[in-house]
């Protein structure tokens, strides 16, 4: 069985369905989207481990309510406890990823989660975008010494730097970057995959994408880009509604995402130059070929010799070379030129 690190930072795509929100309030719609998601082709569920009250404060002025975009009109608060997934659940998540046979990650919120999510045996974490700026928090769940997934949206170089550089304080060199746009749903303007190449030239780490854009092309397009992990929220049906359907993949839509992916590790292949197995057909190739029939002691003349299919000749590069030796046998029309024709 592979270490998980193996697993996420390894050559094949990990792919993690995000349940956050998409429960509804519904321990069984929990259970069923790790059931779907595992069917579907993920291999890792990933739930949120916070409550309101460790995540912000019950507050009702100007600085906790939100203005535009998904969750308008929402007080944090509120938004936290209508979205949260209750910790008593969590263990029981956790056994049925163990049973349907993927892994289990969260992402803790501060370090009593980092505590709780110690106690069940969560084997990583993921550090959501707008956490990157709490140094704190990583450093605590980093010094656990498991695999860390750093999201990056909004995250300057400089903040990502320091996210870095709080995991390795502690000595934990497991960690992953993925690029983000915090954006629900993310428009494909804003999303600039270019980054992916970049963050792994530059941080010189394993670099993923959590997308939550609508589609599975981004998430073609940034494992065509390097992206070693891809995250998307996942529900049962957009029509369930919550915090975060709006922009979650239902399972059919995730299914193909996988299949999509998949089909883009065998496409983009590795480093890989000359003959492949499929293209052992020379048939179709230029060589150097008798045009006339060619005495002993006869010159090699543009008369006599062309560049032709098939390939079963000397390579073209040779034509020059050739051009005015004398042949060392008599040669057909229609044979193969070859070194010892030639004396090359």
């Amino acid at each position: 069985m592979f270490h998980l690190w193996e697993k996420i930072a390894g050559r094949q795509t990990y792919i993690i369905a995000e349940m956050s929100a998409n429960h509804a309030g519904k321990l069984e719609n929990a259970l069923e989207i790790v059931r779907q998601a595992a069917q579907a082709g993920a291999d890792c569920v990933k739930i949120q481990t916070y409550t309101a009250d460790t995540i912000t404060i019950d507050c009702d002025n100007k600085y906790f309510q939100i203005h535009g975009g998904l969750w308008d009109g929402y007080k944090l608060y509120d938004l936290y406890r209508d979205a949260g997934t209750p910790w008593e659940w969590q263990e029981r998540i956790k056994r049925e990823c163990e049973t349907c046979g993927v892994d289990f990650l969260s992402t803790p919120f501060d370090s009593t989660a980092v505590d709780f999510l110690e106690g069940i045996g969560c084997e990583a974490y993921k550090i959501a975008s707008f956490e990157l700026v709490d140094i704190p928090l990583i450093e605590y769940a980093a010094s656990k010494g498991k695999p860390m997934i750093l999201s990056c949206g909004m995250g300057s170089v400089e903040e990502i730097q320091d996210a870095l550089d709080a995991c390795r304080r502690v000595g934990n060199n497991q960690v992953v970057l993925l690029k983000c746009c915090s954006e629900y749903p993310a428009k494909w303007e804003d999303m600039h995959l270019s980054n992916i190449p970049d963050m792994a030239q530059r941080f010189q780490v394993s670099v993923g994408l959590s997308d939550h854009s609508m589609g599975s092309l981004a998430a073609v397009v940034g494992v065509s880009l390097g992206a070693c992990v891809v995250e998307k929220h996942v529900c049962l049906s957009r029509a369930i509604k919550n915090p975060d359907s709006e922009f979650s993949m239902e399972m059919a839509e995730f299914a193909q995402m996988v299949r999509d992916v998949r089909a883009v590790e065998q496409i983009c292949g590795q480093v890989k130059y000359g003959p492949l197995p499929g293209e052992g057909n020379v048939m179709f190739r230029r060589s150097l070929f008798a045009v006339r029939d060619i005495k002993k002691g006869e010159l090699f003349t543009a008369e006599n010799v062309r560049s032709i299919r098939p390939g079963q000749g000397l390579a073209p590069k040779y034509y020059s070379t050739i051009l005015g030796r004398t042949a060392e046998r008599e040669i057909d029309r229609g044979e193969p030129i070859t070194e010892d024709m030639a004396e090359l």
